[in-house]
């Protein structure tokens, strides 16, 4: 509800608890008025006096006929009137406006969708059509604020446009066609866009890169797209989104338009890209980014290992991997997955050691790197829960009707998601840290832990790359 539409709830309010004061406080007469909070007003025994009146009634609070529809009526209503008055200078029935080049001209029937219910306005009119309220604009047909906000909030959520409509048709009475809600969530396609677009730092020590399957109708049939979300590290150790591309072609034609997208928003150098076998990938970076070293996440590819192995076997295998992730250089991990070839498991499971071999040559960038920057691009979880998160959204949708709509949503969700823990955060503001429940930031905004520690390995590994170590190259 908007800073005007509280102010003159406050004052049509004051009117109906204080009849006396009500022609100065909607007119605005000389007269002053005393000042009303909207807390005096709830706290005042006239709430308590109205509330036993409508529960001896029998009235709903909220749909057809409610009482809080009917409530918001009025103040809207007077709260018109009080801007027409103010626009033709003059008020209902003064003599001074006789003559005058302008005057009220009966009123208009206007159903409006609110929050509570729909409600029926009379709203007023002037005869030369000059008139333009800002409490309810011309042509507009719901109350600025609340239900949009809620029908987005919702689709945040994962409801699909057709179950938002059901939703508030059961919960509010309020009944809105699949194309005006795809209208007000379409709304936010332009704030989505300045996101996927905004400039980005010259700089991103770190990024992380990881898909989730969405369905998207694609002409008469629903295929399954990567949907895929970059998300980078700045200087001071802090994680962003950096955008969210649903996958439209093959393999390295694909990659090298995102990554050239990025480089023209003004990512110039990326140190390490950490990713997952996605396929294209490492040759685009190579294009567009010749210095940058891609890694492969070590947690990834010991699932894809364990994919080959038995149950009763895994704690054994990974017991046996363990030397070749922790070792303390490259010729130890080729001489512990030798071992682990080898070795009884290892000629039973030939499929697991043949995943190492075949990631070698992406796997080992990182065992050049000490346990500070290892433990950071060890894996992609830095991502995962992110998606892990989105996934939950997502399951909802049985498809989405094109990619926008996915880019849509996933952003949605993400600021959703951040913001519910922000007010959780700020609930629990000022209490002991050991009485705080409230989750962390999960990816935007969020510090990486022992960032110092591994800045200052990178800024050795890389010398002149960081911007504070020599600037660019």
């Amino acid at each position: 509800m908007s800073t005007q539409l509280k102010q003159t709830d406050d004052r049509a309010v004051a009117a109906v608890a204080m009849p006396s004061l009500a022609e100065d406080a909607l007119a605005g007469s000389a007269v002053p008025a005393p000042v009303i909070s909207a807390d005096d007003l709830v706290e005042g025994p006239w709430l308590d006096a109205m509330l036993a009146r409508v529960d001896k009634s029998g009235l709903r609070l909220t749909g057809e006929g409610g009482f809080l529809p009917a409530l918001i009526k009025a103040v809207l209503e007077r709260g018109l009137a009080a801007e027409l008055t103010d626009h033709l200078g003059y008020e209902k029935g003064d003599p001074a406006g006789r003559g005058a080049p302008n005057s009220r001209n009966g009123t208009t029937p206007k159903t409006l969708t609110t929050e509570t219910g729909e409600v029926d306005l009379a709203a007023p009119r002037d005869r030369d059509s000059s008139f333009e309220p800002r409490l309810v604009p011309k042509g507009a047909r719901r109350l600025a604020g609340g239900l949009d906000e809620m029908i987005i909030s919702l689709y945040a959520g994962g409801m699909t446009v057709r179950d938002i409509g059901y939703h508030l048709q059961r919960t509010l009475g309020v009944e809105l066609s699949h194309e005006t809600i795809s209208k007000i969530t379409d709304a936010i396609s332009e704030e989505v866009k300045a996101w996927q677009t905004r400039p980005l730092d010259e700089v991103y020590p770190i990024v992380y890169i990881d898909a989730l399957v969405v369905k998207v109708r694609d002409g008469g049939h629903v295929t399954n797209k990567a949907a895929h979300i970059a998300v980078g590290v700045d200087t001071d150790g802090i994680k962003h989104v950096l955008g969210i591309w649903v996958q439209s072609a093959e393999g390295a034609k694909f990659w090298l338009h995102v990554l050239t997208e990025l480089r023209n928003r003004g990512v110039k150098d990326v140190l390490i890209a950490c990713c997952d076998g996605l396929e294209g990938l490492p040759e685009a970076i190579e294009t567009v980014w010749p210095h940058t070293v891609t890694q492969t996440c070590v947690v990834h590819l010991i699932r894809a290992c364990m994919r080959y192995v038995s149950y009763h076997d895994r704690k054994a295998v990974a017991v046996m991997l363990k030397p070749i992730y922790t070792a303390v250089n490259e010729d130890a991990a080729l001489d512990a997955l030798a071992a682990f070839a080898d070795s009884n498991l290892g000629k039973r499971y030939p499929g697991a050691v043949a995943v190492w071999e075949r990631a070698w040559e992406r796997f080992t960038p990182f065992l050049a790197f000490p346990p500070e920057v290892r433990k950071i691009i060890y894996t992609t979880n830095a991502i995962e829960s992110l998606n892990y998160q989105l996934r939950k959204i997502i399951k909802n949708r049985g498809h989405f009707p094109n990619d926008e709509a996915v880019v849509k949503l996933l952003w949605l969700a993400i600021r959703d998601i951040e913001d519910k823990r922000a007010r959780a955060r700020a609930k629990e503001r000022g209490r002991p840290k050991n009485k705080r429940k409230a989750p962390g930031r999960l990816v935007e905004s969020a510090v990486v832990q022992g960032w110092k520690q591994a800045l200052n390995a990178l800024a050795i590994a890389y010398p002149g790359r960081l911007p504070d170590t020599g600037g660019l190259r």
